[in-house]
């Protein structure tokens, strides 16, 4: 084969193991543009790199994309950012090829906005010990060759890592039945839309959390910690006015979808998401509420919603 043969079979190889790649990255960073700059690094330096010399691409290509992750996640930058009170992870549609394996419970949860959120409190060699191990199925001899660590330490993390996302781990949570988890969504949004404050409180657990990104035209992110509150922010939030039409640029229709694996409320204006609200669930209830607006945190999850069929809305003119 002569060197341009090489190098298209080359890039043919590491096209095939993209996805894998992105989604390994996305869980480790929690934000789908970072994790394309980082395969595409990884990528050139794949292109760079004396290719007839690497027994193991796959095993190669997965220690350059997660120490080009460990290293942005331990810049300065992403510290600032992420401890600036103003990141939340970047939602996407279930379907998307970045979110990756999810043949198991822990390949499925180790995507959810939830634990994403709660990886933040790890650090970042316990967060790619726990990625590589629950999401991946690495083995310790594996993991320590890629992290340049010892068995003895990539077991250690990944205990430390398990206790503290346990530990974070709201009672109840867990995978619940895609019907009733519709239906409690469905519900919470009839409620707050409609103004019955007493419902969407019987909705919620006693110790139900809400956060939103304040549509990108706030530094920090906005929180709310009563059911009482939350139920008072839906309803202000949900109800239609034309002040918020004005705002959205027009009349949205509201669908509902997966994020993430979670269940989602989106509120789409022509073929462009505007917003959207995910939910964790617990025992029956909502535990957490998350509202994204901010349009540099949906713009792979609008990407992926432009190519899909238009399912019947929940609402056609909100």
């Amino acid at each position: 084969m002569d060197g341009t043969a090489t190098d298209r079979f080359d890039t043919r190889r590491f096209e095939a193991g993209r996805n894998r790649l992105a989604s390994l990255a996305y869980r480790l960073l929690g934000s789908a543009a970072d994790a394309e700059d980082a395969v595409q690094d990884a990528f050139l330096r794949w292109q760079a790199a004396d290719r007839q010399r690497i027994e193991a691409p796959e095993a190669w290509l997965t220690r350059v994309v997660t120490n080009l992750c460990l290293d942005r996640l331990r810049s300065a930058q992403a510290r600032r950012e992420r401890s600036a009170g103003a990141w939340l992870p970047e939602p996407l549609l279930d379907g998307d090829p970045m979110l990756g394996p999810a043949d198991t419970f822990e390949q499925r949860e180790s995507v959810s906005l939830a634990v994403l959120t709660l990886m933040e409190r790890l650090s970042p060699l316990e967060r790619a010990v726990y990625v590589l191990r629950e999401a991946f199925a690495h083995s310790h001899a594996e993991i320590a060759e890629i992290l340049d660590i010892t068995k003895s330490a990539s077991q250690q993390h990944l205990h430390r890592a398990r206790s503290r996302i346990t530990a974070a781990r709201r009672r109840g949570s867990g995978e619940v039945d895609p019907a009733s988890a519709r239906r409690i969504v469905e519900e919470f949004f009839a409620a707050a839309s409609s103004g019955r404050t007493e419902r969407l409180v019987a909705l919620l657990t006693d110790d139900a959390t809400a956060i939103s990104d304040g549509a990108g035209l706030t530094e920090t992110l906005l929180r709310y910690d009563t059911p009482q509150r939350i139920a008072a922010i839906a309803r202000a939030g949900f109800k239609p006015t034309s002040a918020k039409r004005r705002f959205a640029g027009g009349t949205p229709a509201v669908h509902y979808a997966l994020v993430n694996g979670a269940p989602a409320i989106l509120f789409v204006l022509g073929d462009h998401v505007v917003g959207a609200v995910t939910f964790d669930l617990a025992g029956g209830k909502i535990a957490t509420v998350r509202g994204i607006a901010a349009p540099t945190g949906l713009v792979r999850l609008n990407a992926a919603w432009r190519q899909r069929e238009p399912d019947t809305p929940l609402i056609a003119w909100w």
